[in-house]
C-alpha cells in the first residue's frame, strides 16, 4: 500500500522520477529496509550502488534491479575495512559518471548485553559500524558533496528509538544511535551553507526486520574476526508484546520493511527538499 502511494504521488509530480539521474550509495541493502530502500529508489530513476557485506545478497538486489529495467551495481564489502570505504567510493562515482548524490548509511546489526556484562568487544563492535563506518563513507565522499553544481545532495543516517529514548540491554546500541543524530546536525551545519547539502536521521521504531524477529529463528550476522552474532527479540519477549496487540504502538502493529524504505526516498527526495538537519521518527506513533 505504501508503495503505491508513494508511486502515484511520484507519477504526477515526477514524471521521470523523484531521484532521475541521481546516484546513491545505500549501504546495508542486501535484504531489509536497504533492499527495499534501493528498490524504490531504482523506480524513482536513481543509480543505485548496492552495498551490503553478504555478495551474494548485494548481486541479487542489484540484478533485480536491473532486470526491472533500473539501474544498479553491487559493491559488497565490510563497512568496518577504511580500505574497501574508499573502494566504495571509487566505484560508486565510476558508476556515476563523477557524481555521487545521495548516501543513506543504513547498515548495522545489534549486539545486545546488560550494561554489567557488557564486553569492549560488544561495545567497539557496534560504536565502530554505526559510527566509524558512516563518518568514513561521508569523509570519503566528501568531494562529490562539496561541489557547487546546482544537483542535489542528501545524506540520510539511519537511527533508533533506541538512540532517542534508551532501550535496556542495548547500552552500545543506544549510544551509537545516539550519535548518528550528531552526524547528522554536523553534516547540515558544514556543508548546508556553501554546498546546498541536505543531512538528516530517521529513527525506526519496530520494524519487521531480521532485527526485531524471534531470536530462535537464527538469524545471525558474522563479525570481521569470524564470530557469530545472534539476531532478534527472545521468542518469549515477542510473543508477550505481540499478546499485547501492540498496545504501547497507536496503530496496533510494526512498521514494515516497505513502510520503512518509503520513508528513506520520501527524505531524499524533492518534497523534503527544506528539510535538513532533523531526526523524523518513524514508530507508529509510539513515544517511548
Amino acid at each position: 500500500m505504501a508503495e503505491k502511494r508513494v508511486a502515484q504521488i511520484a507519477g504526477h509530480l515526477f514524471p521521470k522520477g523523484m531521484l532521475s539521474g541521481q546516484v546513491a550509495i545505500i549501504t546495508g541493502s542486501g535484504q531489509g529496509i536497504g533492499a527495499e530502500a534501493a528498490k524504490l529508489f531504482a523506480k524513482e530513476g536513481a543509480k543505485v550502488v548496492v552495498q551490503d557485506i553478504d555478495a551474494a545478497k548485494a548481486n541479487a538486489v542489484a540484478n533485480a534491479i536491473n532486470d526491472a529495467g533500473g539501474q544498479a551495481t553491487a559493491v559488497p564489502g565490510d563497512m568496518m575495512n577504511a580500505e574497501y570505504i574508499n573502494e566504495l567510493v571509487k566505484k560508486a562515482a565510476e558508476f556515476g559518471r563523477g557524481k555521487i548524490h545521495i548516501i543513506v548509511n543504513n547498515a548495522g546489526f545489534t549486539w545486545d548485553g546488560v550494561i554489567h556484562k557488557m564486553t569492549d568487544k560488544q561495545w567497539d563492535t557496534i560504536i565502530a559500524l554505526h559510527n566509524t563506518a558512516p563518518f568514513r563513507l561521508v569523509r570519503a565522499a566528501a568531494p562529490y558533496f562539496r561541489v557547487k553544481d546546482g544537483e542535489p545532495r542528501n545524506i540520510i543516517n539511519i537511527s533508533s528509538t533506541s538512540g532517542v529514548n534508551g532501550n535496556p540491554g542495548q547500552i552500545n546500541y543506544g549510544t551509537a544511535k545516539a550519535g548518528v543524530t550528531g552526524l547528522s546536525k554536523v553534516i547540515a551545519k558544514e556543508w548546508g551553507p556553501s554546498f546546498g547539502v541536505r543531512a538528516n536521521t530517521i529513527a525506526f521504531g519496530h520494524i519487521l526486520t531480521r532485527l526485531t524477529a524471534a531470536k530462535e529463528e537464527g538469524a545471525f550476522v558474522t563479525t570481521p574476526d569470524g564470530g557469530k552474532v545472534a539476531l532478534g527479540i527472545p521468542k518469549a519477549q515477542k510473543e508477550a508484546r505481540e499478546g499485547t496487540a501492540y498496545a504501547d504502538i497507536p496503530l496496533r502493529r510494526p512498521g514494515t520493511a516497505t513502510e520503512a524504505a518509503s520513508v528513506i526516498l520520501g527524505v531524499a527526495s524533492p518534497l523534503f527538499s527544506y528539510v535538513n538537519g532533523q531526526t523524523i521518527m518513524v514508530t507508529g506513533g509510539r513515544n517511548m
